[in-house]
């Protein structure tokens, strides 16, 4: 399997898709412990959840896991929440803090991977950023995730419905930052929060460059609400589903609309 999808677009949207592979090599697997094989910590269905909401967006998604290795941490190692739970470039834990190898990877095997799977990633995230930002003078990367909505390892109570990540506002321009804030507390039935506990990963902070044209913004959605449960067999819910892609489809649509026409000061 190739490490790396990419379906190109015109428009001015380039959707970021980390975290929804599933793909792990059968070599890699194998080292897995009986935890680490099932996959918990994907985000499961969020290219399903996202597919054709915004005609002209471009898509970069990694096929490979997390665990293999992961597409949003900084591949120097250096963590992007110093001082609080984590999970790290090639994860040792999952989010419960439980161990997912028998034999954890080498500084070999991190590196090797790193060169094969996260270099990619990388590779076509920024080629396509710098496609659509040829095009229209700016881009705008939207990443897309989500996690389940109760890990005490990571988080206290219960997590917001829409987690906005701007590395509190650098990654974006303000009108993006607030435009996407708004939309998402207007939403009745859903809570919103603007760089709470997510405040953009790696792949945020390292594009989200306003000065230079390329402004990004990170959205964690909580589990649940488009999964009908979050827990095995991860099941996609078609009502919940279509009920969030309706905000998800307006907010996608404003932000190419403030690319294309808006001042983004």
């Amino acid at each position: 399997m190739t490490p790396v999808t990419v379906r190109q677009g015109s428009g001015p949207i380039v959707l970021g898709l980390p975290h929804t592979g599933t793909y792990v090599p059968d070599d890699i697997a194998a080292k897995l412990n009986d935890n680490g094989r099932k996959l918990t910590d994907t985000d499961w269905h969020i290219d399903r959840l996202y597919d054709g909401l915004l005609a002209d967006s471009t898509s970069v998604t990694a096929n490979f896991h997390r665990y293999v290795i992961d597409a949003n941490r900084d591949p120097s190692g250096a963590s992007l929440y110093p001082g609080q739970n984590t999970t790290t470039l090639v994860p040792l834990t999952d989010f419960d803090g439980k161990d997912i190898w028998d034999t954890p990877p080498s500084e070999a095997d991190t590196e090797d991977r790193r060169r094969k799977f996260h270099a990619a990633y990388h590779a076509a995230l920024k080629e396509e950023l710098m496609r659509v930002k040829a095009i229209h003078g700016i881009a705008i990367l939207y990443d897309c995730h989500s996690i389940r909505s109760k890990i005490p390892f990571l988080f206290d109570g219960t997590l917001p419905d829409f987690n906005i990540g701007t590395n509190l506002g650098a990654t974006c321009g303000r009108v993006i930052e607030t435009a996407t804030y708004g939309l998402c507390r207007a939403e009745d039935g859903y809570t919103t929060v603007l760089n709470g506990r997510f405040k953009g990963g790696w792949t945020t902070r390292r594009y989200g460059k306003p000065e230079q044209g390329i402004h990004a913004i990170q959205m964690e959605l909580a589990q649940s609400t488009y999964l009908s449960d979050e827990a095995p067999p991860w099941s996609y819910d078609e009502i919940k589903a279509t009920r969030l892609r309706r905000p998800l489809s307006r907010l996608l649509g404003k932000l190419a609309h403030i690319a294309i026409n808006g001042d983004l000061t």
